[in-house]
């Protein structure tokens, strides 16, 4: 199985957004990304959070999730963020997500099977944080939010996608990553599902026979 488009969830999941958190200061990120989510029907999507950060995508990552019926988990560094996040998630009148506390690379250790992915360009650690992802086998939505003001310029998603899956059976690959200047600058890729084929694949063999009664010679590949 991979993931599915449903160009009907996305549109409920982006005027949702729009109306619970009404926003307009930021260009139209949370409301993208909320459709972006929900349109993939994401089962399970995770987020990097700061203390003091932007609660536009987090709002409308929530909206999402109540459209996919699925896991929406917001990786903070301590408790005090941990507290923050769920009280301004609580002032916009969403649901807060599953918040779990620790340094992000450590904890995405823990979460098998993401199928969306928000992280920071603003902090130095987002590329590890992609590295360690354990995607789902279903394929997989990148997303680099504040991508203009990362802090790693060459980010590239195929080599990060690459070093992710180097311990992983089966293979994967960028179906499509693009930039597009929304807000800060919003850099996304989808990562297709994993394909057990192009592990130790059988090779093809030819068998000759030889028809007994005309003498012909047939091959016959397998």
């Amino acid at each position: 199985m991979k993931l599915a488009w449903s160009p009907e969830r996305a549109s409920k999941a982006y005027i949702d957004t729009v109306q619970a958190c009404v926003v307009s200061r930021e260009s139209g990120v949370a409301e993208f990304i909320s459709a972006m989510a929900a349109g993939w029907n994401s089962q399970l999507i995770v987020e990097t959070w700061s203390q003091g950060g932007a609660m536009a995508t987090s709002v409308g990552l929530a909206v999402a999730r109540s459209h996919t019926c699925g896991r929406h988990v917001c990786v903070v560094p301590d408790e005090r963020a941990g507290s923050e996040y769920a009280e301004r998630m609580g002032e916009a009148g969403v649901a807060a997500a599953e918040v779990v506390v620790g340094e992000a690379e450590e904890v995405m250790e823990g979460l098998v099977g993401v199928e969306f992915l928000v992280v920071d360009g603003g902090r130095r650690d987002f590329p590890r944080v992609v590295r360690l992802a354990k995607l789902s086998s279903k394929g997989a939505v990148l997303v680099c939010k504040n991508a203009c003001s990362a802090s790693n310029k060459g980010l590239v998603w195929r080599s990060l996608v690459a070093q992710a899956q180097a311990q992983a059976r089966g293979s994967r690959r960028v179906v499509r990553s693009v930039f597009l200047p929304v807000g800060k600058g919003l850099d996304m890729a989808h990562v297709s599902a994993s394909s057990a084929s192009a592990v130790n694949p059988s090779p093809h063999r030819w068998i000759k026979h030889v028809d007994q009664q005309s003498g012909d010679v047939h091959f016959i590949r397998t």
